[in-house]
């Protein structure tokens, strides 16, 4: 627990465990990492939480709703139900996660529009969009426009009013896209074998993008792909480790647990709480999901899982930095917009292990989750949404002899 000016209030009651006999001592990412030349210039950093990229493609799913909307947008509702969210937010991870701009904008636009804790803007290590907490909220457009415009129009050329403030917002969402999809070569995390991205539907029913689309008669969603040098592919890759879902892994976690019960001196040997070494990680290059019985395949699965759970509820920092054109080299990553251009740095933060013991939670959520969609929106939307694709069917004349 580190104590700073830019922590929140919410967090200054968290307690230290000080007998643990170590200390991380982390940076702080929403400043420019690794340039000491833009140190004394303005700093605007975007944390972004994009969750899970992908639908499930394994066979123990039970429910067939989970193989056509996407985790994120099914929770929206339950949330709104519980009284953690005011309402339901555009925001598709599927469409983020698309590699196809169109998508991408309209993604990080409906993130902006309902921006609840998956994106933050901080200008010089301040918050100055997004929430501090569950509910309060720092989410005027104008405002932010007027923290942006210094940055994306240095001469002061727009006029104010509702067009510069769409203007402003649409250029960062421009250069927020570009920054994803750039390559992060220089930090490679090793040479994980890749999950056919193939694998699972490349769009998500419920994504106010592709209903648009419907109502507009267009069948067809454009999944461009990521490129495999971004930090969103290899994101998606660490994701896509949960090759059973929840409900395919339980019962392996059951297995586990009753050996543990039989055996209890082994929880260190199988390092269930580490250490997260060159051990842990040949483990997880088994991408077999063939089930021999055994506690090792069993264990290697719950392992992937947590990977999996650990890179959903990741947050990505896009720190950016105004950059003169004689200050920028082929060493210096450079991102342009249409009256400036960035010096940039891409991190992740979050990525501590997500717990072995969370996982029956996670099994409980992922029910209520579904349940809930399927009795309270599901049956509301699909009599809609039929008749929108009964619609725009193609119609054929059929004429038989009399």
């Amino acid at each position: 627990m580190v104590a700073t000016a830019c922590n929140f209030k919410s967090r200054c009651d968290k307690d230290m465990d000080t007998l643990s006999g170590y200390a991380m001592c982390l940076p702080n990412l929403t400043r420019l990492q690794t340039y000491r030349f833009v140190e004394h210039r303005p700093i605007l950093c975007i944390e972004i939480k994009p969750k899970c990229g992908f639908i499930p493609f394994s066979s123990h799913v039970s429910q067939e709703i989970k193989h056509k909307v996407c985790r994120y947008c099914m929770h929206q509702h339950l949330k709104v139900a519980n009284g953690k969210w005011k309402r339901p937010s555009k925001y598709c991870p599927l469409d983020l996660f698309s590699g196809n701009k169109q998508r991408m904008h309209f993604a990080l636009k409906s993130l902006l529009q309902e921006a609840q804790n998956n994106l933050k803007i901080f200008k010089n290590g301040e918050l100055i969009y997004g929430c501090k907490d569950d509910q309060e909220c720092v989410s005027d457009w104008n405002e932010l426009a007027r923290h942006l415009k210094p940055f994306f129009f240095p001469s002061n050329g727009l006029v104010s009013g509702p067009h510069c403030t769409r203007t402003i917002v649409k250029e960062l969402i421009h250069v927020i896209t570009m920054t994803l999809l750039s390559s992060t070569d220089a930090c490679r995390a090793g040479d994980m074998k890749t999950v056919p991205v193939s694998q699972g539907r490349s769009y998500c029913e419920a994504s106010a993008f592709n209903k648009e689309l419907v109502r507009n008669g267009k069948h067809k969603l454009e999944s461009s792909g990521l490129p495999k040098d971004c930090l969103l592919y290899k994101t998606l890759q660490a994701q896509m480790l949960d090759m059973l879902d929840i409900e395919g892994l339980y019962p392996l976690y059951t297995r586990v647990e009753q050996y543990l019960e039989e055996f209890p001196e082994e929880r260190s040997t199988l390092q269930i709480d580490g250490p997260y070494n060159e051990a842990f990680y040949e483990k997880l290059l088994d991408l077999s999901t063939e089930d021999d019985g055994t506690i090792a395949f069993a264990l290697t699965k719950v392992q992937q899982y947590r990977i999996a759970m650990t890179a959903k509820d990741c947050s990505i920092m896009i720190s950016l930095s105004p950059c003169l054109q004689d200050e920028c080299s082929e060493q210096r990553p450079v991102v342009l917009a249409s009256k400036s251009r960035f010096t940039f740095s891409v991190s992740v933060l979050d990525l501590d292990l997500k717990p072995y013991e969370s996982i029956p939670h996670q099994y409980k959520l992922d029910g209520k989750i579904v349940n809930y969609y399927l009795k309270n929106v599901q049956a509301k939307d699909d009599p809609v949404m039929s008749s929108l694709f009964k619609e725009n069917e193609d119609c054929t004349l059929v004429l038989h002899k009399v």
